[in-house]
């Protein structure tokens, strides 16, 4: 692992002297209603058209966790293993290990329904800024001005979805200078078509993930029903069965999470020396204690396979983060850009007022550092624990319904109801054993972050060790069973307080401070994106509006070209070949995690070695863009993205197209492994043009 940072940390540092070196390039992950008309043109050549960027958008679909996109009329869906495996590892057991066997329906009859997996597209985007900012006095105080923010923003959702029947989003963008509302159609009944096995999947694994050369399989197709029959889709996604080739004009739709990239000096410094350290801890523990878990037996291992493996890689990516946080060249070129803001700002007198934000995001970066500890242990992590969600979703919407929708915390408003309600009320099966582990984890790790003696520390402990707590509040709760929880949710307020369930009794002990977190959170939150609407003003009156914000989790293009790199005096190619999966697994002797898997090693005979595998390509993305399609300019499907390489864990914060890559998928080695390694012969037919 030693060995492994290191690398990073020089990964990162080149990555972030050439940013300072070389202009953008292909830099953006850009807005559908702003698109970058201008710059596809001077760049590439590209005329981008809006009936090319209806016809993507509406072909490209978000998935709780990740990205994918409809590629047939009967709701066919592509997207990546990784991003579906939690909730096809909760339809797996000891029996039928859908992880590590994989899954191949071989007509809609034998298709594996999904219970808590819904999908959305997004149908449009309307800038609602002007609505929001006529609702907000400037005058009155963080608090008030916060109330009539939500109360605006509770409104025009609420007015959207009962006009149009689509679920409404209002999205901040730009840090809060401009706001719009996204309206997307909803599909709740998602059924499992085709899954290779984890160990094609991730081949690899830890050693090999953020890196290239890459050979991973990792990809997976769902499909969406409407009314018990395969959805009628018009848009969607031609595969392009020769695929691209290096120098191509490359794509990508999909849904990246978040980048920090128009943070302030002050931001930077609280997540350089508050957030990240702490995230860190919490994810080495969780690590730590999930591979001993694992470890004592098989099943341990299957049960807790998903969840290793989201851990590992949240910690080789948060130690990228990290690093590029510990790296002076980027704090010295934010504060030049800062300083020059500032005086810009000064200059002219229409700029005046937004001379102070940088100071007033000082100021509540200070105030978020003190409740850092109650708002990350309360409300982030839940107690680690689903049966924890549960009980909190089914506690706070009982007393927040009884507030008017405009009032309620955001997550509670009508809006959310529905998909909340999916998971909440899904009959699945909860694994004890697994959840008492997590819920032990985070005993241990709030015990850590606040001390024994903390009031918060005794309460949520109950006076008892952290493993004998955990044991009590897992096998002692009625949260594991479906009907115990639609029983709670039916209840009126009254009726709910009369219930003593261990779980539900912690939450409700726990309620007042973390509400009290939240409001300190929230109320910080408004400061921050009051400034941030003025330093965007600064920076459209010094640079012009054809910037892309940072990343909301919400549907964003962008595009670059397929392209090799330079690493020291190595040249890396931008394609692999199927090839290099044997070829690795013999270098390696077959040890894990680099052992054939089982299908593949018996079809190696059937396999053209020359078959390119995965791929790279100068495309802006981030975590959240995985499942992606990468698409050529006539939107055709030519690969499916699902990583980055390390030198892009930079991008986080900057983004420079020397080194960084985006990995995907070659539609070649999907198409050609699912029908010589899984023989999905009705797949391959359904994609065929």
């Amino acid at each position: 692992m030693i060995e492994s940072r290191t690398r990073i940390a020089l990964a990162v540092a080149a990555a972030l002297l050439a940013l300072f070196q070389c202009a953008s390039g292909d830099e953006g992950m850009w807005l559908f209603n702003e698109p970058p008309t201008r710059v596809l043109k001077e760049q590439h050549g590209f005329e981008l058209t809006r009936t090319w960027l209806d016809h993507v958008q509406q072909a490209s679909v978000r998935f709780p966790n990740g990205s994918g996109s409809f590629v047939s009329q009967n709701g066919l869906i592509v997207t990546n293993q990784h991003v579906v495996s939690d909730v096809v590892q909760e339809a797996s057991t000891a029996d039928s290990n859908l992880l590590n066997d994989g899954f191949v329906a071989h007509s809609m009859a034998e298709e594996r329904k999904l219970p808590r997996l819904s999908v959305r597209i997004l149908i449009s985007i309307e800038n609602v800024t002007g609505r929001i900012r006529e609702a907000v006095d400037p005058n009155a105080d963080t608090s008030t001005q916060l109330a009539r923010r939500n109360e605006a923003v509770a409104a025009i959702e609420k007015e959207s979805l009962e006009k149009t029947g689509l679920q409404s989003v209002v999205v901040t963008l730009y840090g809060g200078a401009e706001h719009h509302l996204y309206r997307y159609k909803k599909y709740t009944d998602v059924r499992l078509v085709f899954m290779p096995e984890q160990q094609a999947a991730l081949f690899g694994g830890d050693p090999d993930n953020f890196e290239f050369p890459r050979f991973d399989f990792d990809v997976a197709f769902v499909r969406a029903y409407e009314n018990n029959q395969p959805a009628r889709i018009e848009h969607y996604f031609r595969v392009q069965q020769s695929g691209s080739k290096e120098g191509d004009l490359v794509f990508v739709t999909g849904h990246p999470g978040q980048t920090s990239r128009d943070l302030t000096v002050a931001e930077l410094e609280f997540l350089r020396d508050v957030h990240e350290p702490r995230t860190l801890d919490y994810i080495n523990l969780n690590e730590t204690l999930f591979t001993a878990w694992s470890a004592q037996s098989a099943d341990h291992a299957r049960r807790a396979l998903d969840e290793l493996m989201t851990v590992q890689n949240a910690r080789k990516m948060h130690y990228g983060r990290y690093e590029a946080l510990l790296t002076p060249d980027l704090f010295e070129k934010k504060r030049e850009d800062e300083r020059a803001l500032v005086q810009f700002a000064r200059s002219r007198t229409d700029l005046l007022d937004c001379a102070d934000a940088w100071g007033s995001i000082a100021r509540a970066q200070e105030i978020a550092t003190r409740n850092y500890a109650q708002i990350y242990l309360l409300e982030s992590y839940i107690l680690n624990s689903r049966l924890c969600k549960y009980a909190r979703w089914i506690y706070r919407t009982s007393t927040e319904k009884q507030k008017s929708n405009a009032e309620r915390l955001p997550e509670y408003r009508d809006v959310y109801s529905a998909p909340r309600e999916q998971i909440l009320l899904a009959d699945t099966n909860e694994d004890l054993g697994f959840e008492e582990r997590k819920l032990y984890h985070y005993l241990l790790c709030l015990s850590q972050q606040l001390g024994g003696d903390h009031p918060l520390t005794r309460t949520v402990l109950g006076n008892k060790g952290p493993a004998e707590r955990a044991s009590e509040l897992i096998y002692g709760s009625g949260m594991a069973k479906a009907s115990f929880r639609k029983k709670l949710y039916a209840m009126s307020t009254a009726e709910l307080a009369t219930v003593s369930d261990p779980i539900l009794d912690l939450i409700r002990a726990i309620d007042a401070p973390a509400r009290e977190a939240r409001r300190i959170h929230d109320e910080q939150r408004e400061r921050l994106e009051q400034a941030h609407a003025r330093i965007a003003k600064v920076r459209h009156a010094k640079f012009g509006s054809e910037i892309a914000p940072d990343a909301t989790s919400t549907l964003r293009l962008s595009f670059g070209t397929v392209k090799g790199y330079r690493v020291g005096n190595q040249d890396i190619p931008a394609f692999t070949a199927i090839r290099g999966m044997f070829d690795r697994s013999a270098e390696h002797k077959s040890r894990e995690p680099y052992d054939l898997p089982a299908k593949w090693a018996s079809q190696k005979a059937l396999l053209s070695d020359s078959t390119p595998f995965n791929l790279v390509s100068t495309s802006d993305m981030i975590g959240g863009s995985s499942g992606s399609p990468l698409l050529n300019a006539r939107a055709e499907l030519v690969g499916v993205v699902f990583d980055g390489n390390f030198q892009s864990m930079a991008a986080e914060y900057s983004y420079s197209d020397q080194q960084a890559r985006c990995i995907a998928v070659d539609i070649r080695a999907v198409l050609h492994a699912a029908e010589k390694v899984y023989g999905a012969r009705e797949l391959i037919q359904e994609l065929s043009p």
